[in-house]
């Protein structure tokens, strides 16, 4: 087989794989939902939603929630979200004292509230660190959410709600947490942008109304 015929097989191969782990995704729509509607019950009550994972999980984390605090598709307010991956001081010092099973258990004693939603990302669902964060989680009276891959692993015991994608390679695993990070957060913006008030008026107009003799009031 030459290299070119192995380069189309290794793209054919991909792609109808992930188009079957895609297409499997609407039967667990009521399941996203769920979690969506405690996603956006955390951020109408001023709580957060923590992520946390390893590896390209832990990019996946950073990545939804940056998704969440900046914005998706709509202009809304920021929504309090944060990835416990990105702090190296808190990750080195609290792997270095504790081991590094406690690095993200240590993170939601300290930052995590009851009413929080907390999610914990592991394709194998079974990242003894990822457990133990999901574990602090549930003492504290967060909403625990699993995303894993199919099984959902030791990871499920921990969660009130668990998306297994249904899969058990580790790339499309990973590429349905996108893609179901992604439906999340578009659905919880949309429904802050239609709950969300008018916005302030510009500054120049407030002065204008509230100081009539002011030289910015047409």
């Amino acid at each position: 087989m030459s290299v070119s015929q192995d380069a189309s097989r290794i793209f054919e191969q991909a792609i109808a794989d992930h188009l079957s782990v895609i297409q499997a995704l609407p039967a667990q729509q009521s399941l996203l939902e769920r979690i969506a509607a405690e996603m956006l019950r955390a951020a109408l009550a001023g709580r957060k939603i923590l992520w946390f994972g390893n590896g390209g999980s832990a990019a996946d984390a950073q990545h939804l929630a940056a998704e969440f605090v900046v914005r998706f598709r709509h202009e809304r307010r920021g929504i309090p979200s944060i990835a416990l991956t990105t702090d190296s001081s808190i990750l080195t010092a609290a792997g270095n004292d504790y081991g590094y099973e406690h690095v993200f258990r240590r993170q939601v004693e300290a930052l995590g509230v009851a009413g929080d939603v907390v999610v914990g990302i592991s394709t194998s669902g079974n990242s003894p660190n990822v457990c133990a964060g999901l574990e602090a989680a549930r003492k504290l009276g967060a909403v625990t959410v699993a995303f894993t891959g199919e099984g959902g692993g030791k990871l499920a015991a921990w969660a009130d709600y668990v998306f297994a994608a249904p899969s058990r390679d580790t790339a499309r695993i990973q590429e349905a947490h996108i893609l179901v990070g992604h439906m999340l957060c578009e659905w919880v913006e949309l429904e802050m942008v239609h709950r969300q008030a008018p916005p302030l008026a510009a500054p120049t107009d407030l002065i204008s109304r509230l100081l009539p003799g002011h030289p910015l009031k047409s």
